[in-house]
């Protein structure tokens, strides 16, 4: 375990380095689509909100949360990767919503940092934002 210390502007660094940014979406995008059809379904994704319990926990401690509930609030976040809204998200619908996610992120934070404690295996953008900048300040390469 680790601590990272991150603001907007290591995020947002993070997401104009096309390079990098598109190198942590595509692999996230090839984690989630399980059968490797090239799309995520809306069963992909919700398998992955699932695993992150982003809408299951409250300050550590488990909420119930109703399931018709649960799938209203996936299903919307799906149609907001969906662009086209034929029904699945292609790697460049998903990179678009990351983008917009990790922006809003970074506009959240703005200039005040905050520290994260982080899993050594950790692959979160936002460890991979901070591995960028530490990179940078001592002179290294990604």
């Amino acid at each position: 375990m680790g601590v990272i210390i991150i603001d907007g502007s290591t995020v947002r660094d993070f997401v104009n380095d096309d390079v990098q940014f598109q190198t942590s979406v595509d692999a996230q995008f090839t984690a989630l689509d399980v059968n490797n059809d090239g799309v995520l379904s809306r069963s992909e994704m919700r398998k992955a909100f699932e695993s992150m319990r982003l809408l299951e926990t409250h300050f550590g401690v488990d909420t119930a949360t109703p399931p018709e509930e649960l799938t209203r609030i996936y299903d919307s976040v799906f149609r907001g990767f969906d662009g086209d809204q034929n029904g699945t998200v292609d790697p460049e619908e998903f990179r678009s919503e990351m983008k917009k996610i990790m922006l809003a992120v970074a506009d959240g934070l703005g200039s005040s940092p905050i520290q994260m404690a982080v899993e050594d295996d950790d692959q979160s953008f936002l460890k991979k934002a901070a591995e960028l900048e530490a990179a940078k300040i001592s002179g290294g390469g990604c």
